[in-house]
């Protein structure tokens, strides 16, 4: 399922115009997406997790020469599904 079939099936099981399920979608990642960049974790109660990890800097070495370089300290959006969603496809 991509991302118009996902929208399209929110739109025919809320009973709402494929519009509005649109931008209530595109609304929602926006605000997963502001939240975590904010340093805000979002826990969806019988869901999962949203959280943004850090990943320290760190010496890596370059494929193609062999020769080390710094990796910056980059910022990862991670999720973690909750144990009870987890547990719904093991029934």
């Amino acid at each position: 399922m991509n991302k118009n079939e996902l929208i399209r099936a929110i739109a025919n099981n809320a009973g709402i115009k494929l519009k509005d399920a649109s931008d209530t979608f595109d609304c929602v990642i926006d605000t997963i997406t502001e939240a975590l960049n904010k340093g805000e974790k979002i826990q969806i109660s019988g869901f999962g997790t949203f959280e943004l990890k850090v990943k320290p800097a760190r010496e890596g070495i370059n494929p193609k020469t062999q020769e080390k370089i710094m990796v910056e300290e980059t910022k990862i959006p991670t999720f973690k599904f909750g144990k009870a969603y987890k547990d719904s496809f093991n029934k």
